[in-house]
């Protein structure tokens, strides 16, 4: 007997099912298009395909910096100084004093004794547990983690481990049966789409008892929780030379990229091992003297949070009565509305834009099936009037037959 031969006729043309393909993610609630803004980032936003502004809640500009004067005048005289492109990698020649002193001052802010930069969170994410662990390695992630995290461990070739979210317990049985001889424990330190917080101090002890490393993406974390706005380590009080603090700069610091913070020597070792560092143009120079002024103004920030934290309070208050809809326990400016149905979600999303207010549907595979969600995101910029009449909107829907 003999295999039948290969027709090259049989192959699948991609060009051909692509078609398709779209049109099945447009069935099955799953389509995504980009829209054109006109404006700022900022509560209000212009957009190319509505005639007036919405009142946006869905931006992760949490601390109201992005379009902060302050910050704008500091990129400019970042340009001023800097010029707008670093020319080639930054182990060539794009790492320039002002990227250094970016480094030195995001490391002493969260505590830690070295900092590298990255162009984006994602970069981040992919390069540093490649650069880490290898064949024969494990990576314990929790399962709701973001997809860059995913993605980094998957390239690392290490096994990939994943435990129920938050379950620290699931987690201590999977690392008692390992046998790898390098782990790595990967986290959220908020988690994007459900806004809870990881419970690190447990992570933290159960990394030390089996001697592998902790790294803790704090995205959603730096410039809003813990004193001063220095993160999830910092409101638990954590310090480890087993942690790795990856923060992002295009979120609460208003401006764009992101670091990885450690021990000197693990960060030394980044430089030298980390491929999306090392074979990439270093993020422009004006970038990293903006950050400058922009971790003085969260290390400032105290009424900043503070007022974030009276939305929040309002935001809960306001839903508590919800019957249908289900808003997730958090206390960080992620507040997500689990509606379920990827159809109804995109229902009250256009409904609310209807009435003005911009809250995206999040559907999956960015959050388990069957429960997409109205992803609430809350900004210091924001007036609480301008919550209350997001409140009433949502409230008004829900209660429609």
């Amino acid at each position: 007997m003999t295999d039948t031969p290969f027709n090259p006729n049989d192959a699948l043309d991609p060009l051909a099912s692509l078609p398709g393909e779209l049109a099945a993610l447009k069935e099955a609630g799953l389509y995504r298009q980009r829209r054109n803004l006109q404006t700022p980032c900022g509560p209000l936003a212009q957009r190319d395909d509505l005639p007036g502004p919405l009142l946006a809640f869905c931006s992760n500009d949490y601390l109201g910096l992005a379009n902060e004067p302050a910050l704008a005048e500091a990129a400019i005289e970042g340009t001023r100084r800097w010029g707008v492109g670093s020319g080639a990698s930054q182990l060539v020649s794009g790492h320039y004093q002002v990227n250094a002193d970016m480094e030195a001052r995001l490391a002493a802010f969260v505590g830690m004794e070295a900092a590298l930069e990255f162009s984006t969170g994602f970069m981040a994410n992919i390069g540093v547990m490649p650069a880490l662990l290898g064949r024969g390695d494990a990576i314990f992630a929790d399962k709701l983690n973001h997809a860059s995290l995913v993605d980094g461990a998957l390239l690392s070739r290490a096994e990939l481990i994943r435990y129920p979210h938050n379950d620290v317990a699931a987690l201590a049985a999977r690392l008692e049966a390992s046998r790898a001889p390098r782990k790595l424990i990967v986290t959220d330190g908020v988690f994007s789409m459900d806004g809870d917080l990881a419970p690190l101090p447990e992570l933290l002890a159960l990394a030390e008892a089996h001697k592998a490393w902790l790294l803790v993406d704090d995205a959603h974390g730096f410039g809003v929780i813990g004193p001063q706005g220095r993160g999830s380590l910092a409101h638990f009080g954590l310090s480890s030379p087993r942690i790795l603090y990856m923060g992002t700069l295009g979120k609460a610091a208003g401006v764009g990229g992101a670091f990885v913070a450690g021990r000197r020597d693990v960060i030394e070792w980044l430089v030298n091992k980390t491929r999306s560092y090392i074979f990439t143009t270093g993020a422009p120079p004006l970038l990293a003297h903006a950050v400058l002024t922009a971790v003085d103004l969260i290390e400032q920030g105290d009424a900043r949070r503070a007022h974030l934290a009276r939305l929040i309070a309002r935001l809960k208050a306001g839903l508590a009565g919800l019957t249908r809809w289900q808003l997730l326990p958090s206390d960080t400016p992620i507040q997500p509305l689990v509606i379920g149905d990827n159809h109804e979600t995109l229902a009250v999303s256009r409904a609310l834009e209807a009435e003005g207010l911009w809250v995206p549907a999040i559907r999956p595979p960015t959050v388990p099936k069957g429960s997409a969600r109205l992803r609430i995101v809350l900004s210091a910029a924001h007036s609480l009037a301008q919550v209350d009449q997001l409140i009433a909107a949502l409230v008004r829907l829900e209660a429609r037959p």
